[in-house]
């Protein structure tokens, strides 16, 4: 498959609009609390009859200082005793889960997101990890993919070698900008020494892969600006970068009340840093994964995507597919069977739930077959940038043509315009439709085409 991306400026602006990201069909908008703890219990009996594996994501929610820009469930604090009572909900939770599945059942992903992971000490992430390997049978490390977020103000090369040796083989560095008027503006103060030395003893230590993640649209950007950040980092050569769009929702996060709107880009610039970026890392000889996402080409998600078995889960794109993911601790979500659900957000209603015995999900949704089928089309655009009809026909017994005829009827403007083609045996996304890969699934969304258009989700560029 054509590995690329083009950048049609005129069609961007036409075409960017409000959408979801598709960590998941249906998204957590649609979530209700009508799915309780029995019907997740009664999901995890059914997925214990398919024997996949699983995949363990741990939400760590405590940073040291917020970032103006930040749009996680997380907590600001200074106070490191809060771990602590957290980590005793985390282990009770684990033990509750873990009677729920098979014991023959292997965890082949697992990770640690946040918040920053790394807020906790050396022997609370060892506990951590201990009590995981307690409850849970995890893969042995060629197989197992365990990475973890971390915020190199918070790691030095010992922490990093702790991380080896509790099983970690991947993480996403947290750098954003190397730009001091930058950082001082969203309050995240890193310099480049810090995070290089992270890096440099992530490679000592043996970790298999290195994401670095950056944002553009922050206060005082520009073009020339972001891109001395992303020569810098192109220098060091990562597996992995992640190039995110920074929405601007101060009605939603509170943190970013504190960026001032004249210290923001223009759409227009923000447009040419985007364009700038992606034309850079061509030429240094990354792949445009999606959504944000870029690799090397000898990288795993780029093989997986080649090969047309990529994934795209909460924790974003994955070469996992097949794995019924749990989520442990506040706000986690997890995929379970044929469902969807997700713990409580407020760390309070956690405590109550894991202190009653009761397992701390409070919403959540249980797909129907029309769905599955939905999110069987939309993960494999998403992931793949082409969709074989016959074999979407095969597994579920549909006509395409008849089925989705709504939907290829809104897709016909996205040929006109090049973003996609369509014949009888396959949709192909474009190079110029790349970019825009949000809004060609989002034609196969049911729930979008009941309502008035896409609520409270991000642009799309």
């Amino acid at each position: 498959m054509e590995q690329g991306v083009s950048f049609d400026i005129e069609l961007i602006r036409r075409y960017d609009q409000s959408g979801p990201r598709y960590t998941s069909y249906p998204t957590a908008v649609e979530f209700a609390a009508s799915f309780n703890e029995a019907a997740y219990r009664a999901a995890c009996a059914r997925s214990n009859e398919s024997g996949r594996p699983l995949s363990l994501y741990f939400h760590i929610p405590f940073c040291d200082t917020v970032c103006f820009y930040c749009a996680c469930n997380k907590i600001a604090t200074k106070d490191r005793s809060l771990v602590a009572p957290y980590l005793d909900r985390v282990y009770r939770e684990l033990e509750m889960q873990a009677a729920l599945f098979d014991d023959s059942r292997v965890v082949e992903q697992l990770h640690w997101g946040g918040g920053t992971p790394t807020f906790l000490n050396d022997q609370q992430m060892t506990e951590l990890m201990e009590t995981t390997r307690r409850h849970f049978k995890l893969a042995d490390d060629e197989v197992g993919e365990y990475s973890i977020e971390i915020d190199p103000r918070e790691a030095d090369a010992d922490t990093i070698a702790l991380l080896r040796r509790l099983g970690f083989n991947r993480m996403s560095l947290g750098v954003q900008d190397f730009d001091e008027r930058v950082q001082k503006a969203v309050n995240r103060v890193q310099s480049e020494a810090e995070t290089m030395a992270v890096l440099e003893a992530a490679r000592a230590e043996g970790f298999r892969s290195i994401s670095l993640d950056l944002i553009y649209g922050l206060p005082f950007q520009s073009v020339e600006t972001f891109m001395n950040t992303l020569e810098r980092v192109i220098a060091v050569d990562p597996q992995r970068l992640s190039i995110f769009n920074y929405a601007h929702l101060p009605s939603r996060f509170k943190p970013q009340r504190r960026i001032r709107d004249e210290d923001l880009p223009t759409a227009e610039v923000k447009l040419d840093i985007l364009q700038a970026t992606i034309q850079r890392l061509t030429d240094a000889g990354y792949v445009y994964i999606g959504m944000d996402h870029f690799a090397r080409p000898d990288d795993e998600l780029a093989i997986a995507q080649q090969a047309g078995t990529l994934y795209r889960n909460f924790q974003g794109y994955s070469t996992h597919a097949d794995c019924d993911l749990i989520g442990i601790g506040v706000t986690s979500i997890g995929k379970i069977d044929n469902t969807y659900g997700q713990n409580q957000r407020e760390l309070e209603a956690y405590y109550a739930d894991i202190d009653a015995g009761r397992l701390p999900v409070f919403r959540g949704i249980e797909l129907t077959r029309d769905d599955i089928i939905r999110r069987d089309v939309i993960t494999r655009l998403i992931c793949n940038f082409v969709l074989e009809i016959p074999a979407v026909e095969a597994a579920w017994g549909i006509d395409f043509k008849t089925y989705f005829a709504d939907a290829l009827d809104k897709l016909q403007v996205m040929v006109e315009d090049g973003l996609v083609e369509l014949d009888a045996e396959r949709i192909r996304i474009l190079p110029r439709g790349r970019l825009l890969v949000r809004n060609i699934c989002m034609t196969f969304d049911a729930y979008l085409a009941a309502k008035s258009g896409p609520v409270g989700f991000s642009k799309v560029i």
